[in-house]
């Protein structure tokens, strides 16, 4: 089985800290991953060394974070046959709408959208856990604590109603 990984592309340093919160859960599931840089705009052809880089035997997964005009997660996803998971950071400067971008792709195009850094680490181990039962086994259990967490909170809200 070939090695499993995460590369998150990022249009600018800016984007940092928004994927490390990607990074984080990836940490959860034992998924090396790396960030790196590049601007369908600006550098595209940095865009495709990226690709290029990429050894054919691993089982990659490729996460975009791309605000404003996201062309960076359609470049990406026209120029290679793995998975692309495009998640745009929320933007206060323009309500949200530049969402748009990253939503309304080129046809052919095949890649998914997200807006939460949780959930596009969650999307990218799943599609990394296709045949992998122990990978598998790590979501179920994420999903396991996540639903003893509600089911803890539900019976510590109830005592404070009135019956």
């Amino acid at each position: 089985m070939s090695e499993k990984f995460v590369k998150i592309i990022m249009g600018s340093e800016r984007d940092l800290e928004f994927c490390k919160k990607i990074g984080t859960v990836l940490e959860i599931f034992a998924i090396p991953y790396e960030y790196r840089i590049a601007s369908a705009h600006k550098t595209p052809n940095k865009v495709l060394e990226i690709l290029n880089e990429d050894d054919g035997d691993l089982n990659l997964v490729y996460v975009t974070v791309a605000g404003r005009s996201n062309a960076l997660s359609g470049f990406l996803d026209a120029n290679t046959y793995r998975p692309v998971i495009a998640c745009p950071p929320y933007s206060d400067k323009f309500a949200g709408v530049d969402i748009f971008s990253s939503l309304r792709m080129p046809s052919g195009s095949g890649l998914a959208t997200v807006l939460e850094p949780e959930t596009a680490a969650i999307l990218a181990a799943k599609i990394l856990a296709f045949g992998d039962k122990e990978l598998i086994g790590k979501i179920e259990n994420y999903q396991k604590e996540l639903k003893e967490k509600i089911y803890k909170a539900d019976e510590a809200v109830r005592t404070h109603g009135q019956r």
